[in-house]
């Protein structure tokens, strides 16, 4: 698979096949996306790689917590900015909409949708999860740092075959993910990613996600 193939391939998987992931892939994808790129190479990312036993312990935690506070308590950061507008709201909403007509979930059906987020706290089913956090006094282009090397896995994941989940929603219990990861108070928790084998029959894995052209996004100059 070259890097095109894996960009391409790449997708935000929500549901899993119930397989084992082999550690080995794993620590050999990690060990080559720590090759990724860092201002000052000072590679500000850490994580924690969870599977088995450990996993659902944290995940029980979790979900109970969601059903007591779901909108979320002790967020550390601001998953969207209260200002999103224009074509970046635009762009948000519309791969929802994609994503649950995909399972057919119809508009005012709120509780199906509650449902279909709420897989989200089983990792979609996926057996591993990556949970990634720093250092709270690192900076925006630190952060974009940590997002050059999630990307790096990611593309190394569909190279090996894996698929994944990006997902900031572990972010809305922020602290708890701290405590239940046992992350000192200096480091601030980022997001989750599920890791695993993509379901290639869900629909919810085949729908088309929308993206905008470069038109929209890149100015060409001087050339």
């Amino acid at each position: 698979m070259n890097v095109t193939e894996a960009v391409t391939s790449r997708r935000s998987v929500r549901q899993f096949l119930d397989k084992p992931v082999d550690k080995a892939i794993l620590e050999q994808v990690l060990k080559t996306a720590q090759r990724s790129p860092s201002g000052g190479n000072t590679q500000p990312w850490n994580a924690v790689v969870v599977g088995g036993d450990e996993l659902t312990r944290i995940t029980d935690v979790v979900k109970a917590k969601a059903a007591t506070a779901p909108m979320g308590e002790n967020i550390e950061y601001a998953i969207y900015p209260k200002e999103l507008d224009g074509r970046y709201e635009a762009q948000r909403r519309a791969v929802g909409i994609e994503m649950f007509n995909a399972v057919g979930l119809e508009r005012g059906d709120g509780a199906g949708r509650i449902a279909q987020m709420a897989q989200n706290w089983d990792s979609f089913g996926a057996p591993v999860q990556l949970f990634t956090y720093t250092k709270k006094y690192m900076g925006p282009p630190q952060w974009s740092d940590m997002g050059m090397w999630l990307q790096t896995v990611m593309l190394l994941l569909r190279e090996a075959g894996l698929d994944s989940c990006s997902q900031e929603i572990w972010a809305m219990y922020g602290t708890h993910m701290r405590e239940l990861l046992d992350i000192d108070d200096d480091h601030i928790f980022f997001c989750g990613m599920a890791i695993g084998y993509r379901d290639p029959d869900a629909p919810i894995n085949n729908f088309d996600v929308p993206r905008v052209p470069i038109s929209d996004a890149i100015e060409f100059r001087g050339l």
